[in-house]
């Protein structure tokens, strides 16, 4: 019998949501990046997300996430391969298949950290299809709200290597102070030269897409797992902590990537930093 996804905690489910639209945006043939897997975890888990289809983002949440996961994934790859380390750590990693499809340099190592049960599902996924990582892939049973830095000494993490950080899709399920003590404690392991990415939302205003999923009717699933994270102020966090942060907003990326964008274009975007 295979994995339940009921048993999937609540946040971890909308990973099974977002990899309907990875798999739709692979099957394009204009697609700004390929997860060969992204369907298959749908199918596995699609009874958890009743509704949803990889055939095409539908009406509502799908349709309205569709741009900015594919936007998104598409950035946070060209970054983690242009950041110039061999050690990469995913935070609250999800189905993400980075270590599967991406063209690692000889000697990477990737530590992907989520909760058993989330780790668990994928590694059954990828088992059955027979998939195989392209660089030294560890995975990392963990709970970021506990001692999640112990766990990733253990499994063999250098915090002497300067390492690519992501934290993809992660600090807005979390409160403020959740946040920050997350990003203490990667400020502790990050070796000079490290590099940091996340999401970055300066401000809500009524047609942002933040504003248009809250109002969205069927929405309330996924907005109420929303605790904020570092809000607008990520920059100025990460700088007072010993980065150096810039700032990219979705709107400048879509145009670089030849999409429409569908946001304001100051309201959504990303943050990257050195260490």
């Amino acid at each position: 019998m295979g994995f339940v996804t009921e048993s999937l905690p609540a946040v971890s489910r909308t990973a099974i949501g977002v990899a309907a639209l990875r798999a739709y945006e692979s099957r394009r043939p204009d697609r700004l990046f390929d997860d060969p897997y992204a369907a298959a975890f749908f199918e596995a888990g699609r009874s958890a997300l009743p509704g949803t289809s990889p055939e095409g983002p539908q009406a509502g949440l799908g349709a309205m996430f569709y741009p900015q996961v594919v936007i998104r994934t598409r950035f946070y790859d060209d970054y983690l391969l242009g950041a110039g380390c061999a050690q990469v750590v995913l935070l609250a990693a999800g189905l993400d298949t980075r270590a599967f499809r991406l063209a690692w340099p000889d000697g990477t190592r990737l530590f992907e950290l989520d909760l058993p049960e989330v780790l668990a599902f994928k590694d059954e996924v990828l088992g059955r299809h027979g998939a195989e990582p392209a660089c030294a892939r560890v995975v990392v049973p963990a709970d970021l709200r506990e001692d999640w830095a112990a766990a990733l000494r253990e499994a063999g993490f250098d915090p002497a290597v300067p390492t690519a950080w992501l934290a993809e899709g992660l600090l807005m399920y979390l409160t403020p102070e959740e946040a920050e003590r997350l990003l203490t404690t990667v400020g502790e392991l990050a070796a000079p030269g490290s590099r940091i990415a996340f999401e970055h939302r300066p401000g809500t205003p009524p047609g942002s897409l933040i504003a248009r999923a809250k109002a969205a009717a069927g929405g309330k699933h996924v907005t109420d797992l929303w605790r904020g994270g570092l809000g607008g102020r990520a920059p100025q966090w990460l700088a007072a902590h010993g980065w150096e942060p810039s700032t990219v907003t979705r709107a400048e990326l879509a145009a670089a990537y030849g999409r429409p964008s569908d946001d304001d274009a100051t309201a959504g975007g990303f943050v990257t930093a050195v260490r």
